[in-house]
């Protein structure tokens, strides 16, 4: 009886010892972790939240952009990192990846080649990429350089909403996006 007794104990605690195994094991969650990237042949690094972003141009009323009309600017930047671009003790080497141009591609705007175009149910309008100055850059077209200095360096735009000057233009209220690449070209 007492060889019944130990032998019930033993099954009872390896049963328990079994159930404490399996709910450890439980799936109460699972994900995937994705790396990515890619090396450049450049004086700088881009910073990972300068490459993919988004600008919100904000909700704007149509009226604003009657006749030709401009949303509020809202800047937006790109960060570069870990340049290198002197000479040794700080000293820019002229010619030598010291400045640097950015060209803004995508597709245009139907009234305005220089202007972003936008998709959705809005229309008449484009955006309207700015330098740190205030001055347009046009589509497709590279920006006054600017001087790069080592380490960090912040380069500085604007964006807008711009509606059409085109005579019989009708700026459409509703949804719009548009995706426009970047591209650094180092002189």
């Amino acid at each position: 009886m007492k060889l019944n007794k130990i032998m019930m104990a033993a099954v009872l605690a390896f049963s328990a010892t079994s159930m404490m195994a399996n709910a450890a094991v439980k799936d109460q969650g699972h994900g995937t972790v994705t790396f990515k990237g890619a090396i450049t042949e450049a004086p700088c690094s881009i910073t990972p939240e300068s490459v993919d972003q988004t600008v919100n141009l904000g909700q704007i009323s149509n009226v604003v952009l009657k006749d030709g009309g401009n949303s509020t600017p809202k800047n937006f930047q790109i960060k570069l990192e870990n340049c290198e671009v002197s000479a040794g003790s700080g000293t820019p080497v002229v010619g030598k990846n010291n400045a640097i141009s950015i060209t803004f591609s995508g597709a245009s705007s139907v009234s305005d080649s220089t202007l972003l175009g936008i998709t959705g149910t809005a229309k008449g309008a484009g955006i309207a990429i700015t330098d740190g100055s205030g001055s347009l850059i046009e589509l497709g077209k590279a920006s006054s350089a600017q001087t790069l200095s080592n380490g960090g360096n912040t380069l500085s735009f604007s964006a807008y909403l711009k509606g059409s000057i085109d005579k019989d233009a009708v700026v459409v209220p509703g949804e719009f996006q548009s995706v426009a690449d970047f591209t650094l070209a180092y002189q």
